[in-house]
Protein backbone atom coordinates (compact mmCIF):
# COMPACT_ATOMS: atom_id res chain seq x y z
CA UNK A 1 0.00 0.00 0.00
CA UNK A 2 1.31 3.25 -0.87
CA UNK A 3 0.61 5.80 1.80
CA UNK A 4 -0.79 9.71 0.34
CA UNK A 5 -3.07 10.65 2.92
CA UNK A 6 -2.56 10.69 6.98
CA UNK A 7 -4.74 11.14 9.28
CA UNK A 8 -3.72 12.72 12.67
CA UNK A 9 -6.38 12.69 15.84
CA UNK A 10 -5.81 15.68 18.05
CA UNK A 11 -4.82 19.04 17.17
CA UNK A 12 -2.56 19.52 20.54
CA UNK A 13 1.17 20.38 20.41
CA UNK A 14 2.10 16.65 19.07
CA UNK A 15 -1.14 16.41 16.30
CA UNK A 16 -0.03 19.54 15.26
CA UNK A 17 3.67 18.83 14.90
CA UNK A 18 2.93 15.55 13.34
CA UNK A 19 0.48 16.96 10.76
CA UNK A 20 2.88 19.38 10.29
CA UNK A 21 5.59 17.06 9.24
CA UNK A 22 3.43 14.87 7.02
CA UNK A 23 2.19 17.59 5.42
CA UNK A 24 5.60 19.04 4.94
CA UNK A 25 7.19 15.87 3.52
CA UNK A 26 4.69 15.39 0.82
CA UNK A 27 1.72 14.17 2.35
CA UNK A 28 -2.00 15.23 2.11
CA UNK A 29 -2.66 15.51 6.08
CA UNK A 30 -6.43 15.89 7.68
CA UNK A 31 -6.00 16.67 11.46
CA UNK A 32 -9.02 15.74 13.41
CA UNK A 33 -9.98 17.29 16.76
CA UNK A 34 -13.19 17.78 18.26
CA UNK A 35 -12.67 21.01 19.86
CA UNK A 36 -12.95 23.74 16.78
CA UNK A 37 -10.56 26.09 18.47
CA UNK A 38 -7.71 23.58 19.10
CA UNK A 39 -7.93 23.28 15.73
CA UNK A 40 -7.69 27.11 15.10
CA UNK A 41 -4.85 27.26 17.74
CA UNK A 42 -3.37 24.61 16.05
CA UNK A 43 -3.25 26.19 12.24
CA UNK A 44 -1.93 29.11 14.01
CA UNK A 45 0.73 27.40 15.59
CA UNK A 46 1.60 25.45 12.75
CA UNK A 47 2.01 29.05 10.66
CA UNK A 48 4.28 30.58 12.81
CA UNK A 49 6.69 27.27 12.78
CA UNK A 50 6.70 27.09 9.37
CA UNK A 51 7.51 31.18 8.69
CA UNK A 52 10.53 30.76 11.15
CA UNK A 53 12.18 27.47 9.01
CA UNK A 54 11.32 29.34 5.86
CA UNK A 55 12.98 32.85 7.68
CA UNK A 56 15.69 30.33 8.74
CA UNK A 57 16.28 28.64 5.27
CA UNK A 58 15.42 24.94 6.44
CA UNK A 59 11.62 25.02 4.87
CA UNK A 60 10.77 25.69 1.04
CA UNK A 61 7.64 27.83 -0.46
CA UNK A 62 6.30 24.93 -1.74
CA UNK A 63 6.92 22.84 1.78
CA UNK A 64 5.59 25.73 3.57
CA UNK A 65 2.22 26.44 1.22
CA UNK A 66 1.80 22.38 1.86
CA UNK A 67 1.90 23.07 5.74
CA UNK A 68 -1.15 25.92 5.82
CA UNK A 69 -2.62 23.35 3.20
CA UNK A 70 -4.04 20.93 5.87
CA UNK A 71 -7.14 19.81 6.26
CA UNK A 72 -9.08 20.33 9.50
CA UNK A 73 -12.58 17.96 10.34
CA UNK A 74 -13.97 17.70 13.92
CA UNK A 75 -15.47 14.15 12.63
CA UNK A 76 -13.88 10.99 13.04
CA UNK A 77 -15.83 9.59 10.51
CA UNK A 78 -13.23 11.69 7.67
CA UNK A 79 -11.24 8.90 8.67
CA UNK A 80 -12.19 6.93 5.82
CA UNK A 81 -10.66 8.40 3.38
CA UNK A 82 -6.77 7.97 5.02
CA UNK A 83 -4.07 5.74 4.15
CA UNK A 84 -2.96 5.49 7.47
CA UNK A 85 -3.95 7.42 11.15
CA UNK A 86 -1.85 8.58 13.76
CA UNK A 87 -3.75 9.12 17.53
CA UNK A 88 -2.51 11.79 19.41
CA UNK A 89 -5.34 12.89 21.44
CA UNK A 90 -4.96 13.75 25.16
CA UNK A 91 -3.44 11.38 27.38
CA UNK A 92 -7.13 9.85 29.12
CA UNK A 93 -7.03 6.21 28.43
CA UNK A 94 -10.61 5.75 28.60
CA UNK A 95 -10.64 8.33 25.65
CA UNK A 96 -8.53 6.57 23.62
CA UNK A 97 -9.85 3.44 23.70
CA UNK A 98 -13.16 4.93 22.60
CA UNK A 99 -11.03 6.50 19.70
CA UNK A 100 -9.77 3.09 19.07
CA UNK A 101 -12.79 1.48 18.90
CA UNK A 102 -14.71 4.38 16.75
CA UNK A 103 -11.09 3.88 14.27
CA UNK A 104 -12.15 0.35 14.35
CA UNK A 105 -14.96 1.41 12.35
CA UNK A 106 -14.43 3.66 10.25
CA UNK A 107 -11.06 3.32 9.15
CA UNK A 108 -9.63 1.36 6.04
CA UNK A 109 -8.52 -2.39 6.97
Amino acid sequence: MTIKHIFVVGAGTMGNGIAQTGAVSGYKVTMMDVDEKALEHAQKTIEKSVNKFLEKGKMTEEQKKSALGIATTSSLKDVAKADIVIEAATENPELKLKIFKELDQLAQP
